[in-house]
């Protein structure tokens, strides 16, 4: 029986002209910027997005990095989501490579952050204080359900920023899930940020990498600190290859994604003993009540030896996250795996 496995679509496996084109992708050495697979990818991405310069990087958590070193110096301070991905799932990497403070602020429920809370956390010009340098939002937003912002709070919370000094960057790891959740271009979603981070390796399949994008002169700063976070790299084409892939066949397709991931919210919806949060793109959570007799640790086993792979959040909640590797059948197959488990 054929394991089915909703922990994330980082699990997704490269497609068939992934391999194809990384077998005979041509490359050279990106350092000193001579792998022609990597340029072509750079410049689509950019293109893709609308900026003017893109950057190709080893992980989301290595580009969230290099931006936010080059936006900062040492001593500056970052606001951001409580429940953001950078704030929790980075291993404090600004403040631990970079000297920077993180300033954590509310996320809402739909993932924003209050205009107030924002202007609230910016620090006065005071010698006691570090000096407040850049906004960080993150689109889809992973802890808060999946969801996708739209463009509106996107522009209002970019002039907001800049009309006070600030910077902003956006952890867009699956920002193309946001692009097609909303129905706008990816373009407008990014349009006013200063820099942007997508990821190639969840949703859009490739095996490896992340893009950073912005302007010339920001990507000529984040190149550089990506060289002294280790993430200068020789024949880089070979992964390039996948993610020119990714950008030209895998953005379309992931309505295909939100559509089972609704599938599977309203089949879990109807157990006894289950909420489901709502469910906008391909990330859906799930919680067990507390009337349930099952723990949550019975409840992830079970399912796992029936073959059905969530991941557990505590607090008896669950994500589970559609991709390229699940289709109809295995929606049909969860459902029918958690209502025999929560019987």
């Amino acid at each position: 029986m054929e394991t089915i496995d909703l922990r994330s679509d980082t699990v997704t496996k490269p497609t068939a002209a992934m391999r194809d084109a990384m077998y005979r992708a041509p490359v050279g050495d990106d350092v000193y910027g001579e792998d022609p697979t990597v340029n072509e990818l750079e410049a689509l991405a950019a293109a893709k997005l609308g900026k003017e310069a893109a950057l190709l990087v080893c992980s989301g958590t290595m580009g969230n990095l290099v931006a936010l070193l080059a936006h900062c110096g040492r001593g500056d301070e970052v606001i951001l989501g409580d429940r953001s991905h950078t704030f929790l799932f980075e291993q404090g990497g600004m403040a631990a490579l970079g000297g920077i403070t993180p300033y954590p602020v509310p996320n809402q429920d739909d993932g924003r952050l209050r205009l107030d809370d924002i202007g609230d956390a910016i620090r006065p010009d005071n010698p006691h204080f570090p000096h407040t340098q850049l906004v960080c939002l993150e689109n889809t937003h992973n802890m808060c359900s999946g969801s996708p912002i739209p463009v509106s709070y996107m522009t209002e919370v970019a002039q907001f920023a800049h009309s006070r000094g600030l910077k902003v960057h956006l952890d867009g790891a699956r920002v193309f899930n946001a692009a097609v959740a909303l129905g706008v271009d990816v373009r407008d979603l990014v349009g006013d940020t200063d820099s942007v981070m997508f990821c190639l390796s969840k949703g859009l399949c490739a095996p490896v990498g992340s893009m950073v994008c912005g302007s010339a002169d920001f990507i000529a700063k984040a190149r550089r600190v990506r060289k002294v976070v280790g993430g200068g790299m020789r024949q880089a084409g070979i992964i390039a290859a996948a993610g020119v892939v990714s950008l030209e066949q895998m953005t379309d397709r992931l309505v295909e994604d939100h559509v089972r991931a609704k599938h599977l919210a309203d089949g879990l919806a109807g157990l006894p003993g289950m909420e489901v949060a709502p469910t906008t793109t391909n990330i859906l959570y799930f919680q067990i009540t507390d009337d349930v007799s099952k723990s949550p640790a019975q409840v992830e086993s079970e399912m796992a030896e029936q073959g059905v792979l969530v991941n557990s959040r505590g607090g008896g909640r669950f994500r589970a996250v559609t991709h390229y590797g699940i289709d109809d059948d295995a929606i049909e197959r969860t459902v029918r795996v958690m209502t025999e488990v929560m019987r």
